[in-house]
């Protein structure tokens, strides 16, 4: 009777230290994974601003080009600038060799 009441005692520690040990390995993981993403934030966060920064200067490129050129179109072209209008010939009024 007495090593019934021993094994069941010993059974039911098992289980209690096996459930335990479970749940501390799993604790241990979790930590370990905490500590290694905290140290990689840092890195991470710093190469995030540095994709945002590039996309923010690529937008304002072409921003920019877009602005000049509808300035540049809606000054007209060069070509009607740098033409003069031209004049009418005078007409003589009296024809020579008349």
């Amino acid at each position: 009777m007495e090593q019934a009441v021993i094994a069941a005692l010993l059974v039911v520690g098992l289980v209690i230290g096996a459930g335990v040990g479970a749940s501390y390995a799993r604790a241990q993981r979790g930590w370990k994974d905490y500590q290694t993403i905290r140290t990689s934030v840092p890195g991470a966060r710093r190469n995030a601003w540095t994709a945002i920064r590039g996309v923010i200067v690529k937008i304002a490129v072409i921003a920019l080009l877009t602005v000049g050129a509808a300035a540049y179109a809606a000054s007209g072209s060069d070509e009607e600038r740098a033409s003069p209008t031209p004049t009418g010939t005078p007409t003589p009024s009296h024809r020579p060799g008349r």
